[in-house]
Order: structure tokens, then sequence, then C-alpha cells
């Protein structure tokens, strides 16, 4: 028992030999060889032949990658030919869209500038046709200016109580008006400006005065117009204070001349006629008047600027303060001189004024003229 043990183990631990084992049966299409050869070559055939099946083996899956590869690469080319074409689709429309809006952006560019330049053209025209009227109406109001001056000559020698039988031929009588009507050359020089009147014949014009720009002002003035400001240290509105404003306001009454010009300046004070039952009566003198009543009362009172017995026809009031004062005629106009210069700058800060600057200036000047009359005691008749 122990030996037959002994004996198993032995041929257990050595392996059988490579290549005797017999094939039962020849594959097929191999043909049967001797056993001699088989126990030589056995080892040998059969790795190659596992190579070889393997290298096919091998062969045919690199050859279906292979295939599969180029249909999934041909797959992906004709999904990227496809989205070319749509970009190529796309960029040929943004394109169309972008030459549609340069040229409609080019043609709203004209028209803009087409339509700017016609309202230059428009505004030149209308400035032209302006400024035609404003010298026509000139002419005309200084034309009317002549007729007017020439007709209060003709009047001042007539007064209701004795009045120009010139000018009234119906106060003549018949046989005197008939004379002087067959021999009007002999009459004298008043009697043929009333004729001359009478039979609406047009006085001659009234020769323009001449006047020239001074440097000096109007480099003042150019400067307050390149910055409009109603600040009395720039030197033009500095001058103008020193000469005309200051001056025109210095009345008698220094407090409330001090309050009459503040009030201009901040354009709270307010001007109005009154009737004559209103005015507080200084004095009545009676004035002969030849009318149908006989006679007229003419109502003086003190002058709050003055301190002297006036006619007021107007009275101020300074603000909201509700406190009236009477003043005289001569005081309303240099009142009013001075307010129609600080309406006028006012309306050129504003930006309301649109002229040249000369014409402008020359505006200005004629203001301060009219505040330097005021002063000096000269105002219409009117006031």
């Amino acid at each position: 028992m122990t030996h037959i043990q002994v004996s198993f183990e032995e041929e257990s631990q050595n392996p059988p030999a490579v290549g005797h084992w017999k094939p039962l049966m020849p594959s097929k299409g191999e043909k049967e060889e001797p056993e001699s050869g088989c126990q030589d070559a056995g080892g040998v055939h059969e790795p190659q032949s596992t190579e070889q099946l393997n290298v096919s083996r091998l062969r045919s899956s690199s050859v279906e990658i292979r295939e599969k590869g180029s249909e999934f690469l041909r797959d992906e080319l004709h999904k990227a030919q496809k989205e070319l074409k749509l970009k190529d689709k796309e960029c040929e429309r943004l394109s169309k869209v972008r030459e549609q809006l340069e040229q409609e952006l080019e043609e709203l560019t004209a028209s803009l500038f087409e339509e700017a330049h016609k309202m230059v053209r428009e505004a030149n025209t209308k400035q032209a046709a302006a400024e035609k009227q404003l010298r026509e109406a000139r002419g005309k109001i200084d034309m009317l200016q002549a007729e007017v001056t020439a007709l209060k000559t003709l009047v001042i020698t007539s007064t209701p109580s004795s009045p120009n039988r010139e000018l009234h031929p119906q106060l003549q009588s018949p046989s005197k008006a008939g004379f002087r009507k067959g021999h009007g050359r002999n009459k004298s020089t008043s009697s043929a400006m009333v004729s001359a009147a009478s039979q609406n014949v047009a006085p001659e014009p009234v020769s323009r005065e001449c006047r020239e720009v001074d440097s000096i002002l109007f480099a003042e003035f150019q400067a307050w117009k390149e910055s409009p400001t109603l600040d009395k240290s720039c030197s033009f509105l500095d001058r103008i204070y020193r000469e005309d404003v200051g001056p025109c306001l210095d009345f008698t009454k220094q407090e409330l001349s001090e309050l009459v010009r503040v009030a201009v300046e901040q354009n709270t004070l307010t001007i109005e006629p009154v009737a004559s039952h209103t005015v507080p009566v200084g004095k009545v003198v009676a004035e002969e008047c030849g009318g149908p009543n006989g006679f007229r009362s003419q109502i003086l009172t003190k002058c709050a600027l003055s301190g002297l017995p006036r006619t007021c026809k107007h009275r101020i009031m300074l603000g909201d303060s509700g406190n009236y004062y009477y003043i005289s005629p001569s005081c309303r106009a240099r009142i009013t001189a001075v307010c129609n210069f600080f309406t006028y700058i006012r309306y050129i800060q504003q930006g309301l004024v649109r002229q040249d600057v000369e014409l402008m200036y020359w505006e200005v000047m004629r203001l301060r003229r009219e505040m330097s009359l005021a002063k000096l005691g000269f105002y219409p008749s009117e006031m």
C-alpha cells in the first residue's frame, strides 16, 4: 500500500511529455501525417495556427473599427457641412441686413442734412424778411413822428381861449374866408403851414441823426454780452450805474430814493395811474379852459420823491408793502426810463433778444439817452 502511494506521487511530480497525444480525428482539410512527423513538428505548428488566428481576428476587428470610424467621420463631416451651409446662409442674410441698414443710414443722413439746410435757408429768408419789415416799420415810424411833430407845431398856436382861425375856418366870416381862399399865396409862414396841414400835404422828412460807435463802450458791452449778468461789479453795468442809473434815481428824498432803486433792481416796483378824487388835495387852482363847463380844476399834491407840489397823476408801490407814493410826471419819467433799461438787459440775459450785437448796443445807448434826458427834466407831454 505504501509502495503504491509513493509511485503515484512520483508520477504526479513528473509531468507528461508534450507531443505524445494524438488527435482522435484529423481536422477537415488536413491530411493524416505519420506519427513520427506529428511527434517531431506538433509542438511548433500549434502556436503558429493560434497566432495566425489571433492576427486574423485582429485584422477583422481593425477593419470593422475602421469602417465604423469612417462611417462616423462621414456622418460628422455631413453634419459639419450642413452647419457650414446654414452659417453661410446666416452670414449672407446678415450681410444683406447690414447693407440695407447702411443704405438706410446714408439715406437718413442725407435727408437730415437736406432738411437742416432747408431749415437754415428758411430761417435766413424769414430773418431777411423780418429785417426788411423792421426797416420799413422804422421808416414809417420816423415818418409818423415827423408828421406828429409838424402837427404839434401847427396846433400849439391854437388854444380854446384864443383859437387859431386858420385851423378853424368855420370861425371866419364868409367874406373874409372867401378872400383868404382866393389869395392863399399872400399868407404868412404859419398860415401856409396850417393850410398845408389842412390839405393833408405830407411834411418833409426829418433828417436822421448821425452816430458812431464808441470803441470803449462797445467793448464793455461785448464783454458783458458773452456772459450777461445783473451784477454791478462788471465794467459795463458799473459805468451805467455811475453815469445814468444813479443820477436818474437821485431824488430829494434820499431814503425813499434808495428804496425805489432797490425795487427797480429787483423788478418789484409798481406804477399805476390814479383818479383825481383819490389824490390827497394840497392845493386847488382854477384854470380857464374855454369849454362848456367854463372852468376845470387842476389838483396839485406834494410829490413823494421831490417834495414839491406837483400834479401827481401816478403813484408807485414798492413790492407788496401796500403803501402808495404819489409822484410827479418828471419823477415818473425818470423811474420809467430806468425800468425800461433794466427790462431790456433782462431780456438779453434771458436770451429773448435775438439781434445783432451792434443793434443791441444801439438800443442800450438809446435807453441811456432816455435816462439822461429824464434826469435833465425832459419828458413826453403825455406823462
